[in-house]
């Protein structure tokens, strides 16, 4: 197997056109209006599977677009997430972005009634006087809380990224969202993670 001598500012460029090559070799034809978001996740997981398994609710890319615009704050499950956003590009719109999961009153909360952090975190973004974009990759109990929320009539998110990955809970807690009037984007099944959560913000930011 061959060394490819490529300088570092061009490795990033290269890996897009490997990706867009072994796409179009399997005969995969992406949408147009999602496919930067679609291989922003293959690039930074190198895993196809993301081509046939993210969903997008209609207009999605352009109503989380209009949401930063506005000033939307993004909320994480987790500290790695968060740290893996650009802030520098979402302070351009005056958005910014949270986790709430180290956070002691949400750590008490969770220990006194027996439920994840992750759920305090949602119910604490909740009560931000400002509209909310989750971007969930690691806890299906924070989809289960927010679509619970949802059916009590208690909140409303304004768009919801739900990539988290595991076993338990993961793939139903996705499908609460799949054809729901929320706006969305899903990765059906287990895969998913902190790092694609970030990714989707991140391809969305740059593109914009």
């Amino acid at each position: 197997m061959n060394i490819e001598a490529i300088s570092p500012a061009e490795i990033e460029k290269r890996s897009f056109e490997i990706i867009s090559e072994e796409l179009s070799e399997a005969g995969i034809i992406l949408p147009e209006e999602t496919a930067f978001i679609t291989k922003r996740c293959i690039h930074t997981s190198a895993d196809f599977d993301y081509a046939k398994t993210l969903m997008f609710s209609d207009n999605a890319v352009s109503i989380i677009k209009e949401l930063i615009k506005s000033g939307a704050y993004i909320v994480t499950d987790t500290n790695m997430a968060l740290s893996g956003i650009n802030k520098k590009k979402l302070a351009v719109y005056g958005s910014e972005a949270g986790c709430f999961m180290a956070d002691e009153d949400v750590i008490r909360e969770a220990e006194k009634r027996g439920v994840t952090r992750a759920s305090v975190s949602m119910e604490k973004a909740a009560k931000l006087e400002r509209d909310v974009i989750f971007a969930i990759g690691n806890a299906p109990t924070a989809l289960i809380k927010l679509h619970e929320m949802m059916e009590e009539g208690v909140f409303v998110p304004k768009f919801v990224i739900g990539v988290p990955v595991g076993f338990v809970n993961v793939t139903a807690a996705k499908e609460l969202f799949i054809g729901s009037k929320i706006p969305y984007i899903i990765n059906r099944g287990r895969k998913g993670g902190s790092t694609i959560a970030a990714a989707i913000v991140n391809a969305i930011l740059y593109d914009m």
